[in-house]
C-alpha cells in the first residue's frame, strides 16, 4: 500500500492577506507591481450565486511571480473602467492560469477581461487522468496542502468583505502557478499537452451560449406536472419571479423557490390563507409572501388562459428524444449508439481520461440520430470527421474516436443490455 502524503493546511498567504483595492491608485499600482513579475497569471473570481440574480464578479483575485497577490473589488470600479482595460492589455502578455475556466469566464468578461492564453487546471487534471479534480483535492493530492472551504458558499457582494472572507479568497490563487505547473508537466509526461491546449484554446474561441428556449422548463421538480395548464401555472410564475429577481438583483429562489412553484402548479391557490396552506408542508418562508400578490396573479393569469394558450408538453426545440426510449422507438438509432459508447468507453480508459472529455456525449448521440448518408452503407471515415468537426470536436478529439464511431455506424444489432455507458440527458435531469 502506498505511504499516504502528509497534508499541511494552508491558512495564510506566504505574504499575508492583502489590503482589498477599491480605488484608482491602488489599481494602479497594482497593475504597476503586475507588470514587474514575470510569467502567467494566476486569476480567480468569486460571484453570489444563489444570492443575487447576476453572475457579475464580486473579487478578483489575481497573482504573478514576483508582481504579488492582488484582491480587486471590481464593484468600485465597473465594466468599461480605463484601469480595468490596463489591467486586460497586460493580462494578454502573457497566460491565464484559472480553475474550472468556464466558470469564471463570463464574469470576467463583463469587466473587459478578455485572456487570449489560458491554462485551466481543473481542465487539464481531468485530461491528465487525475481522479479528483477540484482545486482542494489538487493542492492535496499533487502538493500536500489543504485549503479551506468553509466560505465558497458565502454571500460575496456583502460590504464590507470578512477579513477572513478574502484570506480564504487569496488562497485561491496563491499556489495556482505552482499547481499550473505540475499539471502542465504531467501532461507532457502523458503526451497530452497537445488535447489540453486545444482544449483551452476551444474554450477561448467559444461563443456565448444562446438564450435557452423556454428557461423556465429546467425547474426542478417538473417531472411532477402531468397537464398542460400546470405548466402554464409554472411558465407565468417563473416569469414573474424572473422579473422581481432582476430588478431587485436577488436570485429567484430567494423568492420563490422551485419546489414551491411546482406545488403552487399542482394546487393553485386562491387567497393568501390557501397560498400559505399549500406551501406549509415545505417549510413555509417569510420571503415567499412579500411577493404573495404578484404570486396569485400570476396564478390566476395563467388558469383563465384557454387551452389554446397552455404550453406544449413538450418543446420543438432541436433536442433529441430522451435516450432511454432509444431502444424499443429507435431500435435503428440505438444500434449504432450502444456500439459507439462501448468502443468510446474503451478508448477513454485506454487513455486515462473521462468520456465527457473524450468527446461530448451529445456529438456522439447526435451523429447516431442523425449520421452523413455515406456513412450507413460503407465505412466512411472522411465522412465522420468531418461531421463531428462541424458538431464541434477538436481535432484530438476526432483523431481518438471518429474510426470507432465509423464502425459503429454500420452496426445493425444493437449490443445487450446493461448499456456499456449510462447517460442522463438534460431533458431526463
Amino acid at each position: 500500500m502506498s505511504e499516504e502524503v502528509e497534508v499541511v493546511p494552508l491558512l495564510v498567504p506566504a505574504n499575508g492577506t492583502p489590503a482589498i483595492i477599491d480605488s484608482d491608485a491602488a489599481f494602479k499600482s497594482a497593475i504597476i507591481e503586475l507588470a514587474a513579475g514575470t510569467g502567467p497569471f494566476a486569476v480567480d473570481a468569486e460571484r453570489a450565486s444563489g444570492f443575487r440574480y447576476s453572475a457579475r464578479a464580486y473579487l478578483i483575485q489575481i497573482k504573478r511571480n514576483g508582481g504579488g497577490l492582488h484582491l480587486i473589488d471590481p464593484i468600485a470600479f465597473g465594466p468599461g473602467h480605463v484601469l480595468m482595460t490596463e489591467l486586460n492589455n497586460l493580462l494578454n502578455t502573457d497566460e491565464v492560469i484559472l480553475h474550472a475556466s468556464t466558470q469564471d469566464l463570463p464574469c470576467l468578461r463583463e469587466l473587459g477581461i478578455h485572456p487570449s492564453r489560458l491554462f485551466d487546471t481543473e481542465l487539464g487534471g481531468r485530461i491528465a487522468g487525475l481522479p479528483r479534480v477540484g482545486l482542494g483535492p489538487l493542492l492535496e493530492s499533487l502538493m500536500g496542502v489543504s485549503l479551506a472551504k468553509e466560505h465558497s458558499a458565502a454571500d460575496w457582494s456583502t460590504r464590507p468583505l470578512p477579513q477572513e472572507w478574502l484570506t480564504y479568497a487569496a488562497l485561491d490563487v496563491e499556489l495556482l502557478v505552482e499547481l499550473r505547473n505540475i499539471i502542465e508537466k504531467l501532461l507532457v509526461d502523458a503526451k497530452k499537452d497537445t488535447w489540453a491546449h486545444e482544449e483551452f484554446a476551444s474554450i477561448l474561441l467559444a461563443p456565448p451560449a444562446p438564450p435557452r428556449v423556454d428557461p423556465w422548463r429546467r425547474t426542478s421538480g417538473m417531472h411532477k406536472i402531468k397537464a398542460r395548464n400546470q405548466l402554464a401555472i409554472i411558465r407565468e410564475l417563473w416569469i414573474a419571479r424572473d422579473e422581481v429577481a432582476r430588478s431587485q438583483d436577488i436570485a429567484g429562489g430567494k423568492l420563490l423557490n422551485d419546489s414551491a412553484i411546482v406545488e403552487l402548479a399542482l394546487t393553485p391557490p386562491k387567497s393568501k390563507k390557501e397560498f400559505e396552506k399549500t406551501l406549509r408542508p415545505l417549510g413555509l418562508r417569510a420571503r415567499w409572501l412579500e411577493n404573495i400578490k404578484i404570486w396569485l396573479d400570476a396564478i390566476a393569469r395563467a388558469v383563465e388562459l384557454p387551452e389554446s394558450q397552455w404550453p406544449a408538453m413538450r418543446t420543438n426545440a432541436d433536442t433529441l428524444p430522451p435516450i432511454k426510449l432509444w431502444r424499443d422507438k429507435f431500435p435503428e438509432k440505438f444500434a449504432p449508439l450502444s456500439h459507439a459508447r462501448a468502443a468510446i468507453e474503451k478508448i477513454a480508459l485506454e487513455n486515462s481520461i473521462p468520456i465527457e472529455n473524450l468527446i461530448t456525449p451529445e456529438i456522439v448521440r447526435r451523429i447516431c440520430w442523425a449520421p452523413p448518408a455515406s456513412a450507413t452503407t460503407h465505412r466512411s471515415l472522411d465522412a465522420v470527421v468531418e461531421f463531428l468537426a462541424q458538431l464541434g470536436a477538436r481535432n484530438w478529439q476526432i483523431d481518438l474516436v471518429a474510426g470507432a464511431i465509423a464502425d459503429a455506424l454500420l452496426e445493425k444489432e444493437p449490443l445487450p443490455s446493461p448499456d456499456p455507458v449510462p447517460e442522463t440527458t438534460p431533458e431526463e435531469a
